[in-house]
This record gives structure tokens, C-alpha cells and sequence, in this order.
């Protein structure tokens, strides 16, 4: 392989089209599109400071790099990329991608990013920023914190274990989603969902779990949450503490230490389709 190294470029498409090279130390001060539709290429140590600067490349590898702030829209119809230990401060930085992994990777700007993406891996990934993948499908996640709002929209076939997100109306119209071990805090959660399971989690959300069709939850807690399962059918939830309240669900089992106020309206529900048994 070519070797490029120690080295400071600019202008745009400093290195189009590179192809079968090792990059260790460089930096891509200014230009657009410096490594674009580059193939099978190694970064090591390397910063870009502007826009667009892997787009169309494939089979990348991205060790100890900084994406900067101003390196926005960064990833976009990228295949096969790993990324371990770098600084991915921009936004949008994923979209149209397939084949992502990222390792111990900081994401602090990460608004919009994942976008129409395809086979993720994430694992020991900080990230912070509103509408985090979205329209994306085949998520493999594990040590995931996150905190911003709106995160999978529009998703399908996400597995996230042992994370923490911080995040109103996450899930929404989302499809095939399983949690374990995680916490999970935010307003709203998952409207308009279908088929989600949540095993060993801590749940906080006011109104949430609502207008989902396929709704499991094994040995979770539900707290400091209200008006929950509203609209909500096919639930089978196994839940380890008292909830607050329980409005209008269509169908489905809850069982609970307890419910503090059970709402069943059957001017818009029918009551006998949903079993609330209290564990005492």
C-alpha cells in the first residue's frame, strides 16, 4: 500500500479517488471532498477541518482521528467503514451509509446523524443531539449514552443493550426494536411503534408507551410515569414497581406491583380486552 504521511493538504478533492493507501498523521486543512470515492484505505492520527470529506469511499479504516466541527455532512454513501477511538465533532456526519462501525467514538454535535443508514454496530458510543437515527434500519448497539431527543425516528431492526438514553419521543414509528438493560428517560416514548420489547429496563416517561401495536416488557421498571399505554395493544408487560397511572389501553396484560389510577373509558376502549393484575 501507498504511504502518506506527516502531511498537510488543501484545496478540494486533495486525494479523489485514492485507492489501496495508509494515511498516519495528515491533516485536511481546508477543500471539500478530500478522500472522496477512495477505496480501501487506513487513517490513523489524521483531522479534517471541512466538509464532506468521505463521502462515496469504501472499506475504510479510521483509527484516532478528529472529524472537526466544521467537517460537516462528513460520512454520506460510505460503505464498510470503522471508526475506534476517534472525535466525530460534526453533525449530520452519517447518511445513506451501509456497513458503519464505530468503537469508543465521541459524538457531541450528533444532530441528525445516521440518517437512512444500513447495518450499524455501535459500542461505547457518547453522543448528544436531536433526531439520532432516523429512517435507519439494522442497529446493533451496545454502551450506547445518549442524550438528545427524537432518536430513531422511523427506524426498524434495532437491538441496544446496556445503554442510556436520554431522549423525548424516541421510537416513534419505529418497528422492531428490542432494549436490554437499559435506562431510558424521555416524554412520549415510542408513539406510533410496532413490535417492542424492553427486558431489565428502567423506563421514565410521561404519556409514554402509547399507539403501539406489539408491546412486551419483561421484569422492568416503570417510573415517574403517567398516563401510559394509552391506545396501546398486544401488551404483555412485566412490570417490578407500583406506576402512577394507566390510561384507555386496547388490549394486552399488565402486571404491576400496583397502579395508583386506572383509567378504562368505554366510550373509547373496551375494558374486558385488557387484564391489569396487581402483584401484592
Amino acid at each position: 500500500m501507498a504511504v502518506y504521511k506527516d502531511s498537510t493538504y488543501t484545496g478540494e478533492r486533495a486525494l479523489f479517488a485514492l485507492k489501496d493507501s495508509e494515511l498516519e498523521n495528515c491533516i485536511f486543512k481546508d477543500g471539500e471532498s478530500p478522500l472522496k470515492e477512495g477505496r480501501n484505505l487506513k487513517l490513523n492520527k489524521c483531522t479534517f477541518n471541512w466538509k464532506y470529506p468521505l463521502w462515496y469511499t469504501e472499506h475504510v479504516e479510521v483509527k484516532n482521528c478528529l472529524i472537526s466541527f466544521t467537517a460537516r455532512s462528513g460520512i454520506w454513501y460510505t460503505k464498510d467503514i470503522v471508526m475506534t477511538n476517534c472525535a466525530i465533532n460534526s453533525p449530520k456526519t452519517f447518511r445513506r451509509a451501509e456497513k458503519v462501525v464505530l468503537e469508543n467514538c465521541n459524538i457531541p454535535n450528533a444532530q441528525e446523524t445516521f440518517w437512512g443508514c444500513k447495518d450499524i454496530r455501535l459500542t461505547k458510543v457518547n453522543a448528544k443531539g436531536d433526531y439520532f437515527g432516523a429512517t435507519s434500519e439494522s442497529f446493533e448497539i451496545d454502551n450506547l449514552y445518549l442524550d438528545g431527543n427524537y432518536c430513531f425516528d422511523s427506524s426498524k431492526n434495532i437491538v441496544i443493550r446496556n445503554s442510556t438514553l436520554i431522549s423525548k419521543d424516541s421510537f416513534w414509528n419505529s418497528e422492531n426494536v428490542t432494549c436490554i438493560n437499559c435506562t431510558i428517560k424521555g416524554e412520549y416514548l415510542a408513539w406510533n411503534s410496532k413490535n417492542l420489547t424492553f427486558i431489565n429496563c428502567k423506563i421514565e416517561s410521561h404519556q409514554g408507551l402509547c399507539y403501539i401495536n406489539g408491546l412486551k416488557m419483561i421484569n422492568c421498571e416503570l417510573v415517574n410515569s403517567d398516563l401510559c399505554f394509552e391506545y396501546c395493544e398486544n401488551i404483555d408487560a412485566e412490570l417490578t414497581n407500583v406506576v402512577e397511572s394507566i390510561k384507555n389501553p386496547y388490549s394486552g396484560t399488565i402486571r404491576a406491583k400496583g397502579v395508583k389510577h386506572l383509567y378504562k373509558d368505554e366510550r373509547f376502549v373496551d375494558p374486558s380486552k385488557t387484564r391489569v393484575i396487581v402483584d401484592k
